[in-house]
């Protein structure tokens, strides 16, 4: 835990912030499903370890927690990635980008169709 007036918690308390003001559309039920659907980490393929939430487009450049916009990443990649635009991001790491974008595109799809 950072001390309260450290630079850490300063950022934590903007992140707050900017998170809070640029709303959360994603359900806990929501983000399962986004689990199961991309079983791994988005970016870098890594499976077998704890995932988090990323958005695609990072809030800080308008991007929000929704259904469309947040994949699962390693601990690894999401700080790496942090506020970076991700086909950059993806290019300067050696990500596979076009597998990457091809499978947001369709796993997006399946993500939107009508739950039977």
């Amino acid at each position: 835990m950072a001390a309260p007036g450290s630079r850490r918690a300063r950022a934590a308390r903007r992140r707050t912030r900017r998170v809070a003001a640029s709303g959360s559309d994603l359900t806990d039920a929501e983000w399962q499903r986004i689990l199961d659907a991309w079983r791994r980490c988005a970016y870098c393929g890594v499976d077998g370890v704890a995932l988090q939430r990323d958005c695609v487009l990072p809030i800080s450049r308008g991007g929000r927690y929704t259904l469309e916009n947040v994949v699962p990443a390693c601990r690894s990649c999401n700080a790496s990635k942090c506020n970076a635009e991700v086909t950059g991001w993806m290019r300067r790491r050696r990500l596979n980008e076009p597998a990457f974008l091809r499978a947001w595109v369709e796993i997006g799809r399946e993500l939107r169709a009508p739950i039977a």
